[in-house]
This record gives structure tokens, C-alpha cells and sequence, in this order.
């Protein structure tokens, strides 16, 4: 493994480890106010969001929203199934089926 990506690995463990220890350490018994916990419980969906969404809406780096950007495709038929609140199972195989179906009709 190159020296980079193991550097690269340690420091991101690092930063996780620092993020998530220490603050409760620094806050101790603080109560922190109703709006911002409320807040707080947002942070992951927007984390994934921000990661999903180039994959998506700029597959080649450039935005493609078209009926040929096969990722938006597969994307909004998984985010549907998401959002009827199916399993996470039935939503990762219905935007890899649909993934797989557009790549083996398209030339």
C-alpha cells in the first residue's frame, strides 16, 4: 500500500477518534438546547447527501440530468423505494436492478 493512502487512512481515524470523544469531554454535563439537537439528528442524512449526490448528478464531472445519466436514474427509483420506507435491502437491489437493466439496454 502506498505510504499516501495509509497516511491518509491514519489521519481520517484520527479525526474520527477526535470528533467523537472529545466532545463529550468538552461538554460534559452541558445541556445543549432542543433546537439544535433537533438540529443534529439532520447531520447524517445531509453527510450522505452531500457524498451521493455528485455521484449522481455529475457521473463524468460534468451535471447530466438527463434520461441517459443511468446513476440519476437508478438513484430516483432507490430514493422512491426509500421513501415508501422499504427495507434498506429491497432499496439497494431495486437501484441495482434498475442500474443493471439500463446498462444492458442501453449500446
Amino acid at each position: 500500500m502506498r505510504t499516501e493512502i495509509m497516511l491518509t487512512i491514519v489521519a481520517m481515524a484520527i479525526a474520527t477518534f477526535l470528533t467523537r470523544f472529545t466532545s463529550p469531554a468538552l461538554l460534559g454535563n452541558t445541556r445543549l438546547p432542543d433546537w439544535f439537537v433537533r438540529l443534529l439528528k439532520h447531520v447524517p442524512t445531509a453527510m450522505l447527501t452531500a457524498l451521493i449526490a455528485p455521484a449522481l448528478l455529475a457521473p463524468k464531472g460534468i451535471v447530466e440530468v438527463a434520461l441517459t445519466n443511468h446513476y440519476l436514474i437508478a438513484g430516483l427509483v432507490a430514493a422512491y423505494v426509500a421513501y415508501r420506507r422499504q427495507p434498506p435491502i429491497a432499496t439497494m437491489g431495486s437501484g441495482m436492478a434498475v442500474m443493471l437493466l439500463l446498462r444492458s439496454i442501453s449500446v
